[in-house]
């Protein structure tokens, strides 16, 4: 259980300090046989600060609350 726990504070530290991140998709718009027409769509992830700090403090919960 402290090994969770630790991993969900380093998570926690993790999401405070990078708010989000980003990815491209590719979609195929058009196939028409051997003709693909595809289009690239950057998409971005983000999560509020709270979401952060919850974690961070579930994680010190888990860590100190876990049997030894």
């Amino acid at each position: 259980m402290k090994v969770f726990g630790i991993v969900l504070i380093l998570a926690g530290i993790a999401m405070l300090l990078f708010r989000g991140f980003s990815f491209t998709q590719e979609k195929k718009v058009v196939d028409l046989g051997p003709v693909e027409i595809n289009k690239k769509e950057k998409k971005q992830v983000n999560w509020p600060l709270y979401a952060g700090a919850i974690v961070t403090v579930a994680g010190v919960v888990v860590t100190f609350s876990a049997k030894k």
